[in-house]
């Protein structure tokens, strides 16, 4: 797989840190990650997409080691111009995108904000959500963190993290919401552990500004040729053929993730023929 390295663009405000892999292919592929964490979550996909062409890969704001957005209250679409920023100062015209989870509704925005800057669109699991589990989530899902100096901060971050894939959602811990995966390895928890603290105080905004956002109203508008996919271990995977549904002539299917090497070539081999057809 192509080696991934680091970098920084430079923004008023501050930075916004990416990973990148490759060169080449028939456009640059922009990726984006889910909540919470960082780009240092989806490092695998990126290596491995790095093989066929450019692979770029922000952290979004207020997630790993970037800058947080401004205001109390942002939405997809500040997420968004941050990343059409990020591309502009790359000197990224034309991409493909790819956004998982919070993510992929970044990656809808863009398509439907920005469409002369987006050639393809891969949106790899997102949840469709009603209004009565919104006002639940939008409540308990993703509460503001301060640090304290006996440290309940990090316990708890730790167990916000191991607890969501045990629980769907995390803070529903009866059987009926049991998820049916294995949980992480302790190094995987430990990486997602030390990204989400990095963003710990800035975290929930972009969570928040996802839950927000209507994946069933805006999927349909998405003009570019498109492909649907949910991971076969993904928690929202039960929504798979509804969303499959949203965009008539996307290429909907289902894959079996990343978490084996095999896993992860048929994924990556997935995305890659989708982008260079």
């Amino acid at each position: 797989m192509a080696i991934v390295r680091r970098g920084f663009v430079d923004f008023p405000d501050g930075q916004v840190h990416y990973r990148q892999s490759g060169e080449g292919g028939p456009a640059p592929l922009v990726m984006l990650h889910a909540s919470p964490g960082s780009s240092k979550m989806i490092e695998k996909v990126i290596a491995a997409m790095g093989d066929s062409r450019w692979v770029i890969a922000p952290d979004t704001l207020g997630n790993g080691d970037s800058m947080p957005p401004e205001g109390d209250t942002p939405e997809i679409a500040d997420y968004a111009a941050a990343v059409i920023g990020t591309m502009d100062r790359l000197d990224l015209q034309a991409v493909d995108l790819y956004g998982t989870h919070t993510g992929a509704r970044m990656a809808t925005e863009i398509a439907l904000a920005y469409p002369g800057r987006v050639r393809k669109v891969i949106l790899d699991g997102f949840g469709l959500y009603t209004p009565d589990d919104l006002d639940e989530i939008l409540k308990i899902y993703a509460p503001e963190v301060v640090p304290d100096q006996i440290g309940g901060h990090v316990m708890w971050a730790w167990h916000f993290i191991r607890d969501q894939y045990i629980y769907f959602p995390w803070f529903k811990k009866q059987k009926e919401n049991r998820v049916p995966i294995d949980l992480p390895s302790a190094d995987f928890l430990q990486i997602k552990f030390v990204e989400v603290l990095k963003g710990l105080t800035t975290y929930h905004k972009s969570y928040r500004a996802a839950f927000r956002y209507s994946m069933a109203d805006q999927v349909p508008k998405i003009t570019q040729p498109t492909m649907i996919t949910f991971g076969e271990t993904d928690l929202v995977y039960p929504v798979f053929e509804a969303a499959s549904k949203l965009l008539p002539g996307a290429d909907c299917r289902s894959l079996p993730g990343v978490t084996t090497p095999e896993d992860l070539d048929e994924t990556a081999s997935a995305f890659a023929a989708f982008l260079d057809a």
